[in-house]
């Protein structure tokens, strides 16, 4: 059932090209292209200076545009991956290489219990059934460092140059080992929590690590909440 779920979220999106994407994001200068009217008088000026026959191309308008993305996926394999637990891993994964198919975005994948283990870097291309064999393979493991998960996505994600580097934690939240992971949080730009609400579950954790991270929780009970959380966290 995991691996259907996979294939069926995963369906690769049209790629984008590899230049900023017009919606959510920085309010940017950009040339008119026929649409959009928030023209930017002072850079606009400028390029009429030089052009004593402009065209309407030369007109500089001001558009929200998102950059290309880089995330660390920081996976909790700690206990035992069975049940809902597999299920909401194979969403999480399929949902983030379907939405980063874009040829400059980028996503690595950590897993971590007492200790934590690179699945694949930024710079690798993989699938997502590879990516979800690969977290099944591990042992199931007792005692959770969400702390050394935090650490090893914090490394990779200071290794790129993406204007937007984000960290997603899939995780129950029950630390039981290493330092309180709070502080770890608080040295992220952006780090979101996605909380395994089907069992047991520390939600006060689970929200500090977010604010402290510049984030956003978001409770997941089942791999159909995955998709609606994780549109919400990219489209920010």
């Amino acid at each position: 059932m995991a691996r259907a779920i996979a294939r069926r979220l995963s369906a690769r999106r049209p790629l984008r090209d590899a230049r900023p994407r017009r919606g959510v994001g920085a309010l940017l200068p950009v040339r008119y292209s026929y649409h959009g009217d928030d023209i930017d008088l002072d850079r606009t000026l400028e390029v009429l200076a030089e052009r004593p026959r402009p065209e309407a191309t030369d007109i500089v308008v001001r558009e929200r545009m998102s950059a290309r993305r880089a995330v660390a996926l920081v996976v909790d394999v700690s206990g035992s991956m069975r049940g809902e637990k597999v299920r909401i891993a194979a969403a999480t994964v399929a949902v983030l290489a379907a939405e980063l198919s874009g040829p400059a975005d980028q996503l690595a994948v950590v897993a971590f219990w007492s200790d934590a283990a690179v699945l694949t870097s930024l710079t690798e291309v993989t699938t997502p059934a590879t990516l979800l064999d690969t977290l099944l393979r591990i042992p199931a493991r007792g005692l959770t460092n969400v702390g050394f998960g935090l650490s090893t996505a914090h490394a990779i994600l200071a290794g790129s140059a993406a204007p937007r580097r984000i960290a997603i934690m899939l995780t129950d939240s029950v630390h039981n080992a290493g330092p309180d992971p709070r502080l770890l949080a608080r040295r992220f730009g952006e780090l979101h929590v996605l909380l395994e609400t089907d069992g047991e579950h520390d939600l006060p954790l689970g929200r500090d690590i977010a604010r402290l991270g510049h984030g956003a929780l978001h409770p997941v009970r089942t791999h159909r909440d995955v998709a609606p959380a994780l549109t919400r966290v990219l489209s920010r």
